[in-house]
């Protein structure tokens, strides 16, 4: 079985059972989105139909603009149409984390070198939100102590999942200083992985630290170029 054939399944196979605290909402684009999983099944089938080793890079949870929409993590739609080739005829949305990323991975050489060596999900795998002055916003899993301690079984089986799944566990890149936090704590009990090496997280520069995207960029290729 290759690796598309195990990112389907996996996709498929994601559901939250647990019980959420009150005004969150699970978002999980694979059950929900007709056009999110097919355009997903093309994107795994496109990059991943081989059996070469892959690394992980763990973001925080999926947004409602990137694989909220897409079921790709930080690919929104017009990342998807312009830099992975692949047709959408849903909604159209805008994710700064997208922009950073796709520029990031032209940088690195563009998505076949990128993704024949990446896996890009996420700490917790499906997203959250709430509602905010009459809208929907997103919501980290981390917002709240009670969300957190309600997911972390579901996140400690997402992890224990992608291990069997046979990504290469002996470095993991984090994105999201106070996301590493939590994976190292985690990691301290369940020794999952080797070395868990930490970068800003996308959303953060895009909103942040704009004027230094290039320099980011660069960090980012520091570490995740071959060396």
């Amino acid at each position: 079985m290759n690796w598309a054939n195990k990112i389907l399944a996996y996709n498929r196979g994601l559901a939250f059972n647990g019980k959420l605290p009150r005004g969150v909402s699970i978002m999980n684009p694979y059950a929900e989105s007709p056009v999110a999983l097919k355009v997903s099944d093309a994107f795994y089938l496109k990059y991943y139909s081989d059996n070469t080793p892959r690394k992980l890079i763990l973001g925080i949870n999926p947004g409602r603009h990137g694989a909220g929409a897409t079921g790709i993590p930080f690919t929104d739609p017009k990342r998807l149409v312009d830099n992975v080739k692949i047709h959408w005829n849903g909604a159209h949305s805008h994710e700064p984390s997208s922009v950073y990323i796709y520029d990031m991975i032209e940088a690195y050489g563009g998505p076949e070198a990128f993704y024949g060596r990446y896996f890009i999900n996420s700490v917790s795998p499906l997203g959250f939100t709430i509602r905010k002055n009459g809208k929907e916003v997103n919501y980290n899993y981390y917002d709240s102590p009670e969300l957190q301690k309600r997911v972390m079984p579901f996140i400690l089986s997402n992890l224990e999942t992608l291990r069997v799944m046979d990504f290469d566990m002996e470095t993991v890149y984090c994105l999201g200083v106070r996301n590493a936090k939590f994976l190292a704590e985690i990691n301290a009990r369940t020794k999952t992985f080797g070395s868990i090496i930490p970068l800003e997280h996308p959303r953060y520069i895009m909103q942040y630290k704009l004027s230094s995207k290039e320099a980011y960029i660069q960090k980012y290729l520091s570490v995740l170029l071959p060396h």
